[in-house]
């Protein structure tokens, strides 16, 4: 494999010790960072193939999205004919059950391959996917899988399990996730992970939850739930089992430290409490939040509480480093408190944070010697003032933007190089990704409305 030297800019490691380096370079061989020095010695010590002059820039571990739907992309501008929603379950049920009930698995492709793109090319390495529909399930996640592959980033792939039609279709959901994840087992040096999802709790029952919960003991595979997002959740399981969402899903015995609840707006400190026993953790989403008007996560305590808290996405906007500006203003407007969050622990969820809420810390989410050489590197095309070690993460948050990454680096392989993608096509992903929206769209004018929840 061809070893990389990718020479000066300032290093924003997320280690341990979070180090920003000025003036130092990193050596990757094999797939993984070799060496981490100042530029003077590694270019002294070191030969390699290639070099990557990212001087003036940033270098940083490539962003981590922790919870996304591929196939959100595929209704992006859409003029759709429902009577407007007045809250969360009317926008499930009158968008996005509809939206799942028409997807077919060449949607899935032409969604996920146009996803990566987007990641790739906004500085997001890795992501956490589930994806969801009724009537087309078995083998889809083999489909999504291909795109992945084809754009050369990271994925953990899943589908989203239901019970709203049936216990059978929820079945058939499980067996998706495990037929992939026995799959994807056996292929060594794949880029792309098993993950097993359940939608939500108000739309699964307990067996169900029971019986992802023994699988994915059993595979050592992580499991991920939509948690108390909009109100819906709560009051259902509030009046069908007497419990607030995480009360339920703990006594169900599902939570452990490979679950990640997505959303938790609608917890309270009793079950922040649950959730830090247990060692489950949270993917935040503020940008679908606020889009779907369900309100604020309290971040701000779950990180008081020691609880993993990762940034993602919900498949709205996937350029991370609006993300990050969201979760860095979002909390301070509801707190009323300049003070509420740090830029670095934003930059933090969505990198070295981001990896451990699949377990991936030991490999992913940090520039180390040792791990996997995933890494962009960034120049700002407008920089209105200094770049330093000081002034680093900062412009990460305030200043940069996804089209500001010039060079994508993953498993130590240069996937796009000064704005120019080296893999899948662009125009010809976009020209299938534009086809199946249409189809789709055209599908959804008849589509149904109305799905009853459990």
């Amino acid at each position: 494999m061809t070893s990389i030297l990718v020479k000066g800019g300032i290093i924003v490691t997320m280690d341990p010790h979070r180090q920003i380096l000025s003036d130092h370079s990193a050596v990757i061989q094999d797939g993984r960072f070799r060496a981490i020095g100042k530029t003077d010695d590694i270019t002294r010590d070191w030969k390699a193939d290639e070099v990557i002059d990212a001087s003036g820039g940033i270098v940083m571990p490539g962003l981590i999205c922790s919870h996304t739907h591929l196939y959100g992309m595929l209704l992006r501008g859409a003029e759709l004919d429902v009577a407007p929603p007045s809250d969360f379950t009317q926008i499930l049920q009158r968008i996005w059950w509809p939206v799942d009930e028409s997807l077919t698995s060449d949607d899935a492709y032409a969604s996920a391959l146009v996803g990566c793109l987007e990641f790739l090319k906004t500085g997001t390495t890795t992501f956490a996917d589930t994806y969801s529909g009724p009537n087309s399930i078995e083998g889809v996640l083999d489909k999504i899988a291909y795109a992945v592959e084809e754009v050369g980033i990271r994925g953990l792939l899943a589908f989203e399990a239901t019970e709203r039609h049936s216990r059978e279709e929820g079945e058939r959901g499980v067996q998706e996730n495990l037929r992939f994840a026995r799959k994807t087992r056996q292929e060594r040096g794949s880029r792309v992970m098993p993950l097993f999802s359940l939608h939500a709790s108000f739309t699964v029952t307990d067996e169900l939850i029971q019986s992802v919960r023994r699988l994915a003991s059993e595979l050592a595979v992580p499991v991920t739930i939509h948690t108390s997002e909009g109100l819906g959740d709560l009051q259902h399981n509030m009046v069908r089992y007497g419990k607030r969402t995480v009360e339920r899903l703990k006594d169900v015995g599902l939570l452990r430290p490979d679950v990640v609840l997505a959303h938790c707006v609608h917890v309270n400190d009793a079950e922040l409490d649950i959730v830090a026993a247990s060692g489950a953790k949270v993917a935040h989403n503020p940008m679908s939040n606020m889009l779907n008007a369900v309100g604020v996560a309290p971040v701000r305590s779950m990180l008081r509480w020691g609880i993993t808290v990762g940034l993602g996405n919900d498949g709205y906007i996937f350029d991370a480093f609006e993300n990050m500006r969201a979760a860095y203003l979002v909390h301070r407007v509801v707190s009323r408190d300049p003070n509420a969050i740090d830029a670095y622990t934003v930059l933090e969820m969505a990198t070295i944070r981001g990896a451990g809420l699949y377990g991936l810390d030991n490999e992913l989410g940090s520039i180390e010697t040792g791990k996997r050489a995933d890494l962009i590197v960034i120049k700002p095309d407008i920089l209105p003032t200094p770049l330093s070690s000081d002034s680093v993460v900062g412009h990460l948050i305030n200043t940069v933007d996804g089209d500001d990454v010039k060079t994508v680096i993953v498993d130590g392989r240069v996937i796009m190089r000064d704005r120019q993608v080296l893999t899948a096509d662009e125009n010809e992903a976009q020209r299938k990704a534009q086809q199946a929206a249409a189809g789709l769209w055209e599908r959804l004018r008849t589509a149904k409305r109305q799905v009853d929840v459990l």
